[in-house]
């Protein structure tokens, strides 16, 4: 009988042995119980526990850990709004108020989930409730930040931290998207004119602005025209001037009659006429009589001209 006892106390202290240690994941910690009742944590690494009176109740991540939804929410416009999302939480601390909620509040990891996806979806639904369907695309942030300010003191007595929330996608029904699409479409339709017009009004108005400063400096260049052609007229009518007064005198002084240089300026002219004329067509009376009285016209013309003796008569 010794030996078998023997053998049977061997095996019962190398099985108690082989109970009493416990390894426990990097990340994890280990929940340990007595009957039941909680007793205390066990942290990553090779543990010891009583056997067959302290049980591994529950092993529990405190790594992030991730969820993908997806459910749909009517805007304050009867507008449905379908939401693709990701969810990232975690394990608050590893402390051991938080750990002991994180695995006695809910009975199983199912039922934390369904409860996290639920309070989540009613978050945003009444977020969503209270806007227009065209106010919704552009709320995203808007929409995390309460989600998180809501249901972040919630996470907290269940000992999670919601880390990110992020909206991947928003879509709407489809007659609703085709109705915003023609809504974009007219807008740039309408800036689209309202650019063209613009343009166009820019075009005519620096046209018009070219063209009157082309006319400003045409006018200018003819008013310039003209009073270098009024100049060079008058030069040329003092040298005329002074080239006559210059041959009456050489005329008077040879006794000759000055009446001669009249005639020959009008018959200068006459030639001009013909020479210049461009095809002009000019009458002139060719007649003796016509000469003689053209004759007669310009010598008192040329009386007419000569200035009046003003010396005093002596007395």
């Amino acid at each position: 009988m010794a030996p078998v006892f023997t053998t049977i106390l061997i095996v019962f202290i190398l099985l108690f042995l082989f109970l009493s240690f416990v390894t426990v994941q990097q990340g994890t910690i280990a929940v340990i119980t007595v009957f039941g009742k909680y007793r205390r944590l066990m942290a990553p690494g090779l543990n010891f526990k009583i056997p067959f009176i302290e049980n591994v109740y529950r092993r529990i991540s405190i790594q992030n850990r991730s969820v993908e939804l997806e459910f749909q929410a009517i805007t304050i416009d009867q507008a449905n709004v379908y939401f693709k999302a990701m969810l990232l939480y975690a394990v608050v601390n590893n402390n051991e108020d938080s750990i002991k909620n994180v695995a006695f509040k809910f009975v199983d990891e199912r039922s934390l989930m369904q409860a996290l996806v639920r309070t989540i979806e009613g978050s945003i639904r009444g977020f969503v409730a209270t806007k227009k369907q065209a106010e919704v695309l552009s709320l995203r942030k808007e929409i995390v930040n309460d989600v998180k300010d809501q249901i972040d003191v919630t996470l907290e007595t269940w000992g999670y931290h919601l880390l990110d929330l992020q909206l991947n996608d928003i879509t709407f029904d489809e007659a609703i998207i085709k109705s915003m699409a023609q809504v974009v479409a007219s807008s740039n339709l309408k800036a689209a004119a309202e650019n063209e017009g613009q343009a166009l009004l820019i075009t005519k108005t620096k046209a018009a602005e070219a063209e009157g400063n082309a006319i400003k400096i045409a006018a200018e260049a003819e008013r310039l025209a003209a009073q270098l052609r009024g100049q060079g007229v008058a030069l040329f009518r003092e040298e005329v001037a002074k080239g006559m007064s210059q041959a009456a005198k050489e005329m008077e002084q040879a006794n000759l009659d000055t009446s001669v240089i009249l005639f020959s300026m009008w018959t200068e002219a006459i030639k001009n006429f013909a020479e210049y004329g461009k095809g002009n067509v000019i009458f002139l009376d060719g007649s003796s009589d016509n000469m003689q009285r053209t004759m007669h016209e310009m010598m008192s013309m040329n009386n007419l001209m000569k200035p009046k003796d003003t010396t005093p008569v002596k007395k």
